[in-house]
C-alpha cells in the first residue's frame, strides 16, 4: 500500500504546483496531459500486471528459471514498445488533442506537456515491469523504495522547475522525464544483483518457449483491452468536464487527483491479493487462496472507511493545498461528497481485480471492463444533460460498482479452477 501511494503524490504535487499559478488552463493543461500518457503508458499496464501474475506463480511453484524469464520476456516488450511511442509521437499528440476538444488555452499548455514527457515512454515501460516482477517475489519493500526515488526526485524537481525556475506546464513535464530516467537506471541495477549470479544456460531457451510466449501475448492481449476500456472511461470523464467548461475541469482534475488517492491505497491491497492469491494459485492451494482473499478484503474494507472518513472530514482544506482560485475550489468542494462516497462503492472492484490477475485469468477481466464501459457511457450520455457534473459523477460511481458486479459473476470459476492446472498454462476464454 505504501509503495502505491507514493504515485499518486506525484499526481498531486503536480497539480498543486500549477494551481498556484494565476490561471486554470494550467491545472486543465496538465490534466489533459496527464491524461494523454495515462493511455500512452497506462495502456501498456501489462507489462505490471501480466508480469506480476506470472511472476507470482513461478514463484509459488518454485521455478526459478521461469523467474528470470518472467522478467525478461516483458522488459523486452517494455523497451521495443517504448521507442515505437517516441517514433509517432506527433501523429499521437494530434490524435489526443483532437480527441480530448479541450479550449486552446488548455489544448496549448498540454501540447507543451506531451513534447517532454513522451521521452520518458521507455523507462516509464520499464519501471512497470521492475515494479511487477519485484511485486511477485513478494520484494515490496524493494518495490517502495524505488516508487519512493521516483516520485521523490519529480517531487522536488517540480518545486524547483515551476515554482523556483518559473518553467510552467514545462517544468512539470521536465521533473517526470528526470524522475522516470532515474528510477529506471536504478531498477534495472537492484534486480540486475538480485538475477545476475544465477544466470543459466537454459535460461534462452525457457525465454523463448513457444507455450510461454503464447500465454504471456494472450494474457497481455486480454490486460491491454481490459485497460484500456478503462482508460477509455477516463478519457470520456475528462472530455465531458472539459464540455463543461475550464473551471468545471479544473475542479473535477482536482477531485480526480483524490480519486487517484483512493484508487492507489485501494490498489495496494489489490496487489497484495495478485501476490498472495498468485501465489497460492500457481501452488494450486485452494484452501491458502481463500484465506488470503478473505484478510485482505477485511484489511481493504478497513481501508476504503478510512479513507471515506478521511475526504469527508477535511476534504475542503485539501481542495485548498492544491489551488487559490476561488471558482475553482468552489467547483471541486460542490461535488466533493462523490469522492467520500467512492472507496466503499469502489474497493471491491481492486480485489477483484488482484484475484484475477494473480490468477492470470484475464479473459474474464476483458469481458467485464467492456460490460462496465457500456455501463458508463449510457449513464454519462442519460445523466450528464439532465444533471450536469452531478449527472457525470454519478456515472462514474455506477461504472466503478459495475466493475465489481461483472467480476464477480466469474469468481466461482475462477475459485473451483484453484485447484487445477496453473492459469499460466493456458487461459480461459
Amino acid at each position: 500500500m505504501l509503495a502505491s501511494l507514493t504515485t499518486p503524490l506525484l499526481g498531486i504535487v503536480d497539480t498543486a504546483v500549477v494551481g498556484h499559478l494565476p490561471d486554470p488552463r494550467f491545472i486543465g493543461g496538465v490534466a489533459v496531459g496527464s491524461l494523454i500518457f495515462s493511455f500512452l503508458f497506462w495502456g501498456f499496464g501489462f507489462l505490471r500486471m501480466g508480469t506480476t501474475g506470472f511472476t507470482a506463480q513461478a514463484y509459488g511453484a518454485g521455478d526459478r528459471a521461469e523467474l528470470r524469464a518472467a522478467l525478461l520476456r516483458p522488459l523486452a516488450l517494455a523497451l521495443g514498445f517504448g521507442l515505437v511511442i517516441i517514433a509517432l509521437q506527433s501523429p499521437l499528440r494530434g490524435l489526443a488533442l483532437w480527441a480530448i476538444d479541450a479550449s486552446p488555452a488548455v489544448s496549448g499548455e498540454a501540447a507543451v506537456y506531451f513534447d517532454i514527457r513522451v521521452w520518458t515512454a521507455p523507462a516509464a515501460l520499464v519501471n512497470f515491469t521492475l515494479f511487477g516482477w519485484l511485486l511477485g517475489v513478494q520484494r515490496a519493500r524493494t518495490a517502495l523504495v524505488l516508487q519512493i526515488v521516483l516520485n521523490g526526485i519529480n517531487i522536488v524537481l517540480d518545486l524547483v522547475f515551476v515554482l523556483g525556475f518559473g518553467w510552467g506546464v514545462a517544468g512539470v513535464a521536465w521533473a517526470t522525464l528526470a524522475a522516470e530516467a532515474g528510477a529506471a537506471v536504478l531498477g534495472i541495477a537492484v534486480v540486475w544483483r538480485h538475477l545476475g549470479r544465477r544466470l543459466e544456460r537454459g535460461d534462452l531457451e525457457r525465454l523463448l518457449d513457444r507455450g510461454r510466449l503464447l500465454a504471456l501475448f494472450r494474457v497481455n492481449i486480454d490486460i491491454f483491452l481490459r485497460t484500456m476500456c478503462l482508460l477509455l472511461a477516463s478519457g470520456a470523464f475528462t472530455a465531458q468536464s472539459a464540455g463543461l467548461g475550464d473551471v468545471v475541469l479544473a475542479g473535477n482534475a482536482i477531485l480526480l487527483k483524490l480519486q487517484t488517492v483512493i484508487a492507489h491505497g485501494l490498489d495496494g491491497l489489490a496487489h497484495a491479493l495478485e501476490i498472495l492469491a498468485g501465489s497460492a494459485y500457481g501452488a494450486r492451494n485452494r484452501r491458502r487462496f481463500r484465506q488470503a482473499i478473505a484478510v485482505c478484503g477485511l484489511w481493504a474494507l478497513g481501508a476504503a472507511l478510512l479513507l471515506s472518513a478521511v475526504f469527508a472530514a477535511a476534504g475542503t482544506p485539501i481542495i485548498a493545498i492544491f489551488t487559490d482560485i476561488a471558482s475553482v475550489r468552489a467547483s471541486a468542494e460542490s461535488y466533493l461528497w462523490w469522492i467520500v462516497l467512492s472507496p466503499v462503492v469502489s474497493v471491491w472492484s481492486f480485489l477483484l481485480d488482484g484475484i484475477f490477475i494473480g490468477a492470470t485469468r484475464t479473459a474474464a477481466m476483458r469481458n467485464a471492463a467492456f460490460l462496465s464501459l457500456g455501463c458508463f457511457l449510457a449513464a454519462s450520455w442519460a445523466l450528464v444533460p439532465l444533471l450536469g457534473n452531478h449527472g457525470l459523477w454519478l456515472s462514474f460511481t455506477l461504472y466503478m460498482a459495475a466493475r465489481a458486479i461483472t467480476l464477480g459473476l466469474w469468481y466461482p470459476a475462477l475459485e473451483r479452477s484453484a485447484d487445477g492446472p496453473a492459469a499460466a498454462q493456458g487461459q480461459e476464454r
